[in-house]
């Protein structure tokens, strides 16, 4: 891990001496696989990070309006029953949490939309059984500190932080990700052709794994 933490040094230290930006790049990591098949061994986990990368913008399906968390109720649903509503609705909001006697009315309205975003509330994280201030305040913190890694390809890229952040909160990320991608992979390392990281506006930069 020492010699993986080194190149991570190296290559953030490189990533840093480019053009500089009128806004807050985020860094984005790429774990590119190789004797890895998609659809046999497909990968579909929430991972908590040591350091959050950003707020997100949180929306909640509630019996009530609830002051910790915008709200959509069952009452409001029927706003939402044009494809561009349902559209302007996912484009707003980063997650979506639900309250889990709702879930089948949230499915047959917002369903067809959630579902290919991949931001369906889901019980791996995302659904209240009893949404009270204090389980959607901790599920609030869960979110925020969580990224989810779904493959679709054999390439896996996600954002690990912002190029505000100091290079050890960086590592310290992409470590953590790194780890639990390695556990989920079936044949471990030997499913990682080399890891990739980059600026918004950057090249990316490799990472050999030996």
């Amino acid at each position: 891990m020492a010699e993986l933490n080194e190149q991570l040094e190296k290559a953030l230290s490189e990533l840093r001496q480019g053009k500089e930006r009128k806004f807050d790049q985020t860094v984005d990591l790429i774990i590119n696989l190789q004797k890895f098949d998609v659809k046999k061994n497909a990968i579909n986990i929430f991972i908590s990070l040591p350091n959050k990368i950003k707020e997100k913008k949180i929306c909640g399906f509630f019996e009530s309006k609830n002051k910790n968390v915008e709200t959509i109720t069952p009452e409001e649903f029927k706003k939402y029953s044009s494809k561009k509503e349902l559209k302007n609705v996912v484009k707003r909001f980063d997650f979506f949490i639900a309250q889990g006697s709702l879930m089948p009315k949230v499915a047959t309205t917002f369903g067809r939309v959630l579902g290919p975003a991949g931001k369906m509330p889901s019980p791996q994280m995302g659904i209240l059984l009893n949404a009270d201030d204090k389980a959607i305040e901790e599920l609030k913190k869960k979110v925020n500190n969580s990224i989810r890694i779904k493959t679709t390809e054999p390439s896996i890229k996600i954002p690990i932080g912002k190029q505000s952040m100091k290079d050890d909160k960086i590592i310290e990320n992409i470590s953590s990700v790194y780890d639990a991608v390695l556990k989920a992979l079936p044949r471990n390392k030997e499913n990682i052709l080399n890891l990739e990281i980059k600026f918004t506006m950057s090249k990316p930069i490799k990472i050999i794994i030996k």
